[in-house]
């Protein structure tokens, strides 16, 4: 019988694998980043995990989120221009809040991530030799203060998937990234569409659904892009991502 601490170890190995995979394989970048988020918040005790990239024109864009709070947190975080992430983005350095109650550099982002249950918020950049494309927020509930480990474990984590995302595989960096990252944008709005589907006809939550459709593309080896975009224009039934043992 494998103990806590050994599972806990066993999870971080298969996270490191996952990532190391997209280094010489053909990935699904958005199913990289969703991966990212979803590993910080089994491994590391966050509450929800939020990623913000930067696209093509410098501007930081919301890629994912492990919950519709986040999601939600990380978009007002860009429309008031204020907020650990972007000063983490801005920085390349972690920027840590340990209770939002009493912080004074964000006001309008304290304020409104207490209104989404937020009470602790850590940021982490996305960096590779001094080239820093985006940070990883993780959220707590209560205010918390992530031991020196979790977080090196945490920019671990980043560090691999900024690898996975820089890595040429054919000369051509700067035209790659540019590619994936606005790939991955695209992405974000066609599951969006798909979760809404699935989530009205199987009468469950956003994030419910977008467990369905990670699980089905996953159990099937479909990419979860394909899959979202076969949900939207009908081309792939709802039927069997919802009732998988009919």
């Amino acid at each position: 019988m494998s103990t806590p601490a050994a599972s806990s170890e066993q999870g971080l190995v298969q996270a490191f694998v996952r990532l190391a995979d997209t280094l010489v394989t053909d990935y699904d970048v958005i199913d990289l980043f969703h991966g990212l988020c979803a590993d910080c918040v089994d491994l590391l005790g966050a509450d929800a995990a939020g990623l913000l990239i930067s696209d093509q024109r410098g501007s930081l864009q919301v890629v994912s989120a492990s919950t519709e709070q986040a999601h939600l947190i990380e978009l007002f975080q860009l429309q008031a221009d204020q907020g650990p992430c972007l000063d983490c983005f801005r920085s390349s350095t972690q920027v840590h809040a340990t209770d939002l109650a009493g912080e004074t550099r964000w006001p309008l982002f304290s304020s409104r991530a207490a209104e989404e249950g937020f009470a602790a918020v850590h940021a982490l950049p996305m960096r590779l030799r001094g080239q820093t494309i985006g940070a990883l927020n993780l959220f707590h509930r209560e205010p918390h203060a992530m031991r020196t480990g979790e977080l090196g474990v945490g920019q671990a984590l980043a560090d691999v998937a900024t690898i996975a995302i820089l890595s040429d595989r054919s000369a051509r960096e700067r035209e790659l990234l540019t590619e994936q990252l606005q790939a991955a944008l695209t992405s974000r709005v066609v599951i969006e569409q798909a979760k809404g589907v699935v989530a009205e006809r199987a009468g469950i939550t956003v994030d419910d659904a977008f467990v369905v459709l990670r699980g089905y593309a996953r159990r099937t080896r479909t990419q979860l892009t394909g899959l979202a975009r076969g949900v939207v224009d009908g081309s792939i039934p709802t039927g069997p991502l919802i009732n998988p043992n009919d």
